[in-house]
């Protein structure tokens, strides 16, 4: 059984409300880069680029960011390798205000792994986070700077983001696991 507590409306206001932070924040969009955590992270990017675009006329590179390999909670053995899809960056971030993106921020794990991926990368000025859902349970010393929606949950439930590029919907649930 799932509750939807975010639908399609409370989600573009989200992301909108992010995209202000953003500019805020970094007092504009110079030399600012984005960068999308695969799968769904990567949609929520865009969409804050393409509202960048909107509101300052100015395109900020978007890239997708695989962090599989960088990830310490899956067994890199060489009987189950995890797969790996291609991280798709075609830009420096060295020098670079990045925002990475993720659609749910739970342990922290797949954050800490993201930033090991950047900085193979280059070396930015900085790193932000932004997160569609923030769920809690922190097993490391991570937080967003913009976060759409806090949504306490128990660690027996899941939190299901579905984006319409590919889940032909927009919605934030809850499933009990």
């Amino acid at each position: 059984m799932a509750k939807v507590v975010v639908d399609a409306m409370a989600m573009q206001r989200a992301l909108t409300r992010i995209t202000y932070e953003i500019i805020e924040r970094n007092k504009g969009v110079d030399d600012l880069v984005i960068l999308g955590i695969k799968t769904r992270g990567v949609y929520l990017a865009r969409r804050i680029a393409s509202r960048l675009q909107q509101l300052e006329n100015v395109s900020v590179p978007v890239g997708d960011l695989d962090v599989t390999p960088y990830r310490d909670d899956i067994d890199h053995d060489a009987q189950g390798e995890p797969e790996v899809t291609a991280t798709n960056i075609d830009f420096s971030v060295e020098g670079k205000k990045v925002i990475l993106v993720d659609d749910v921020l739970y342990t922290g794990r797949t954050i800490r792994a993201a930033m090991s991926a950047i900085m193979d990368l280059g070396r930015p000025t900085s790193i932000n986070l932004a997160v569609l859902v923030d769920r809690g349970h922190r097993e490391l010393p991570i937080r967003a700077d913009f976060v759409g929606k806090n949504i306490p949950s128990s660690q027996r439930e899941r939190i299901k983001v579905s984006v319409s590029e590919i889940d032909d919907r927009d919605a934030v649930e809850i499933q009990q696991a």
